[in-house]
């Protein structure tokens, strides 16, 4: 009978298991690369490379045509920048693009103040030196930052120069 039962809770399980990895079949990569339209690319990439510490790993062009054709853009080109936090075929693309234009809307104050994507988070081995980065820029900390959330971690938010907002989370050293 016990025989029987673990025959039985192991078929259950390879079924279980084999109907989830089914359904995440479909997907070719495990990360989504997030298209980021900034006003100030070299303002952005300071931001992002020397302040936060992303790399910037690759940049392409997506030509007026190819963008008028994809539904992209009504046939203008723009310059991609990839970044991402490591150097890693498993990180996730982190693409900015400018048009030279400022936001149509204004900054928010609050993630509640806008629809759409509002934050990102991001897990460091340590605060400080980001925290000594995002000063000598001059960026601002939003709230009582850094805030901790347990002995060990801590929560610093900030927002971008278009003001997506940045949770930054990790111990202080």
């Amino acid at each position: 009978m016990q025989k029987t039962v673990s025959a039985f809770y192991l078929l259950f399980l390879f079924l279980l298991t084999g109907s989830v990895s089914f359904a995440q079949s479909n997907f070719t990569s495990k990360t989504i690369g997030v298209g980021v339209v900034v006003s100030d690319m070299k303002r952005s990439l300071d931001f992002y490379v020397d302040g936060i510490g992303m790399v910037k790993t690759g940049n392409f062009t997506i030509n007026a045509d190819f963008g008028k054709r994809s539904g992209l853009t009504n046939g203008e080109a723009v310059e991609v920048n990839i970044l991402k936090l490591e150097n890693a075929p498993e990180s996730t693309d982190w693409k900015l693009m400018s048009f030279g234009k400022k936001a149509g809307h204004k900054k928010p104050e609050f993630i509640q103040d806008d629809t759409g994507m509002q934050y990102i988070t991001i897990n460091v081995k340590a605060l400080n030196p980001v925290i000594d980065r995002l000063k000598k820029q001059n960026v601002k900390f939003l709230g009582s930052t850094p805030t901790a959330l347990s002995e060990k971690a801590h929560f610093v938010l900030v927002q971008d120069p278009d003001g997506t907002f940045i949770e930054l989370i990790g111990p202080l050293d």
